[in-house]
């Protein structure tokens, strides 16, 4: 019998490195889907072990805690001081700003620096009053990335992005949940998700939010 001369079917670096960034962005996009927090900084060790970035990538969380961005709990743990609650997109959006400054991030839609520009310009102004998922995309397009799926019944982040690396994600946090109902059933507390706010970068972690109305009565509340 003879021996196995080898195999002809291994994998290039560019071929793992493609392989890793693919599921690095499922899960970021789905990330109960994928283990939650802990299963995105894995993947993003991976990443950048096959891109040869693991310097930048650990540079990366040394400026998240720096920013506050991520506590003894993680990114949620901002979240939940923040607002009292951390759901799975506002999380894994954080993460997503990593990725596209890295260019692991793949956009679903690409902005013009134009479309950036006018969605910062009007932020502060258009979150003066309570908006809805409808409202956002109506004004503003559908997002580069949708963070949390497409089930109206539950939380989500929208992102909007150019593919500059250096140019900031545009994140729109909405808020959803089940209440009970009577004959112990469920429906949604909103038809569909509210908006609670608006980020888009800032010194500290804090400093990047625009709150909504309803977003700064949950605030308060928290």
């Amino acid at each position: 019998m003879t021996a196995p001369t080898g195999r002809n079917d291994e994998r290039t670096a560019e071929e793992v490195l493609d392989y890793l960034v693919t599921h690095l962005n499922g899960a970021l996009r789905r990330l109960g889907m994928h283990g939650g927090e802990v299963a995105i900084r894995l993947y993003l060790d991976a990443v950048a072990f096959a891109d040869a970035a693991e310097q930048a990538w650990q540079q990366e969380l040394k400026d998240l805690q720096t920013r506050r961005g991520s506590s003894s709990t993680g990114v949620r743990g901002a979240f939940q001081d923040l607002w009292g609650d951390a759901h799975e997109g506002a999380v894994a959006s954080v993460y997503a700003e990593i990725a596209h400054r890295q260019g692991w991030l793949r956009l679903d839609r690409t902005l013009t620096s134009a479309e950036h520009d006018e969605i910062r310009r009007v932020s502060e102004t258009w979150c003066r009053k309570d908006r809805l998922l409808s409202d956002v995309v109506t004004a503003f397009g559908p997002p580069s990335v949708l963070f949390g799926g497409n089930n109206p019944n539950y939380p989500k982040t929208l992102a909007y992005a150019t593919d500059q690396r250096d140019d900031i994600l545009l994140c729109f946090h909405l808020w959803n949940s089940f209440a009970p109902g009577p004959s112990q059933s469920s429906a949604s507390v909103h038809a569909e998700p509210v908006l609670w706010a608006f980020r888009d970068g800032g010194t500290l972690f804090t400093d990047g939010f625009i709150f909504t109305p309803e977003g700064s009565a949950r605030r308060r509340a928290s």
